[in-house]
């Protein structure tokens, strides 16, 4: 079969059934991780908006404002707000370039170390509990499928022209 081929599993027509649409369960599943994350990571003073910027800082995925924005989906004031709360607790410092004063570089102080590694430990844990009942080949299964609607949704924005705006 040509996976590349559109395909007609889901219709405008009814009957249209919400609790079978892809996206609902994508982000049902994401509101359930982030939700057991943040109540394990609440005694640590760790809400969703912090622990995933410190999570990325720490992996190393990005380094600077914009980029953390762009990797987060978020804008720039949203993300200005979250590392404000980030540094007044002592986590993140800011740092301009030296040879751009356009980029702010950031960096994790001992303390946003400290709480960052205990992000993953957490995440392993409420993955695990949202994957009980399935075997490792489900799990292996799952994660491939997974990966290929990461691979068509990247297709899918490679191939659409950019617009401007006017």
């Amino acid at each position: 079969m040509d996976t590349s081929a559109p395909v007609k599993f889901y219709s405008a027509d009814p009957p249209w059934n919400a609790e079978q649409s892809l996206g609902l369960m994508v982000k049902r599943v994401m509101q359930s991780i982030a939700l057991h994350a943040d109540r394990r990571l609440a005694d640590h003073g760790l809400t969703h908006v912090q622990w995933v910027p410190l999570m990325k800082l720490r992996m190393g995925e990005c380094c600077t404002v914009a980029g953390l924005a762009r990797e987060l989906q978020t804008d720039a004031g949203a993300m200005t707000r979250a590392l404000d709360r980030l540094e007044a607790k002592g986590l993140v410092t800011r740092v301009r370039s030296a040879t751009d004063r356009r980029v702010v570089n950031l960096a994790l102080t001992a303390e946003g170390e400290r709480l960052a590694a205990l992000v993953v430990p957490v995440l392993a844990d409420v993955f695990n509990d949202h994957l009980a009942g399935f075997s490792r080949d489900e799990w292996q299964t799952l994660l491939s499928m997974l990966q290929r609607l990461v691979n068509n949704g990247d297709a899918l924005r490679d191939a659409e022209p950019t617009k401007e705006l006017p």
